[in-house]
Formats: C-alpha cells, sequence, structure tokens
C-alpha cells in the first residue's frame, strides 16, 4: 500500500444496546462494514460510497420539519404515538410515515405497551445533534439581524 493516508475502520451498523429490555429497532440492522484510507464506508448498489455521501443521506433523513419536531419531543423522553399526533398536529398516516423513515434510518426505537407504540431515540447523540443544529442556527440569524440592522441605518441612499 502506498504512502498517504493512514488506515482506519469506519463501523456502519445497529446502535449498542438496540436488544435490551425488550427493545428493538423495527428496520433490520445493516451489517457492519468497514472501510481503508479511501474515507469509504457502506455498500451502496454494489459499490463502496464515500462517508460524505453516507452523511448526506443521513442528513437527507433529517430534511423533514415534521421529523425534525418528532426528534425534539423525543428528545425530552419516550413517547406514544397518540402524544405526538397532538404534539405535531399532522394526520396519523403521515406521522407514521415519518416515523417509517426515522425507524429505517434507526434513529428510534420503538416499544409496545398494550395497544400503544412508545418511541424514543436511540442515543443521545441525536439529541445533541439537534442542540448543536440550534446554536448553529442561532448564530446565523443573530448575524442576519445585525446585517439587517446595518442596512436599515444607512438608509436607501446608503451611508452619509
Amino acid at each position: 500500500m502506498g504512502r498517504g493516508h493512514p488506515l482506519r475502520t469506519i463501523s456502519v451498523g445497529c446502535p449498542t444496546g438496540a436488544s435490551e429490555g425488550g427493545e428493538r429497532p423495527v428496520a433490520p440492522c445493516p451489517s457492519p462494514r468497514s472501510t481503508r484510507a479511501t474515507g469509504r464506508a457502506g455498500d451502496v448498489g454494489g459499490t463502496q460510497a464515500p462517508l460524505y455521501q453516507l452523511k448526506a443521506e443521513f442528513f437527507k433523513t433529517l430534511g423533514h420539519p415534521v421529523r425534525i419536531r418528532v426528534l425534539e419531543l423525543l428528545s425530552e423522553r419516550e413517547h406514544a404515538v397518540a402524544e405526538m399526533l397532538a404534539e405535531v398536529d399532522i394526520e396519523a398516516a403521515s406521522l407514521s410515515q415519518q416515523l417509517a423513515g426515522l425507524r429505517k434510518a434507526n434513529l428510534v426505537l420503538t416499544r409496545r405497551e398494550g395497544s400503544n407504540v412508545y418511541y424514543r431515540l436511540t442515543s443521545p447523540e441525536v439529541a445533541e445533534l439537534l442542540r448543536v443544529a440550534r446554536s448553529i442556527l442561532s448564530g446565523v440569524l443573530q448575524g442576519q439581524a445585525e446585517l439587517l440592522a446595518d442596512l436599515r441605518a444607512t438608509g436607501p441612499a446608503g451611508p452619509k
């Protein structure tokens, strides 16, 4: 192997502890895969996908406002589907579709208690990601507010 990047291994797979206490990811977990120095992980369409492509797919999963709202709710505590319906104010079929996307991405776990299905985050890191995103957005919006204030202060004809 040539000189350059040191070898590194990246594993892609199920969150640890997913099967404890009767809880399980609803979607099957992908089998673990590894990569060497190429920065590639996962097998997409029979070829190795670059890590940045897997990250893009991950962020696409987060690209719906209802999914973000559900993850915010689950960052607080476990919720039953009926509780989430009241909070997100959408049709049951739409919520079910969004929850399916989160299950497929292994971001949430389910458990059944009687006729109720409860959801929780697979990892506290999901909640941390939402906190970091909020912090970044706060900084962006603060910068935009300052720019708007500067524009208003200069008036339509520019500085005098």
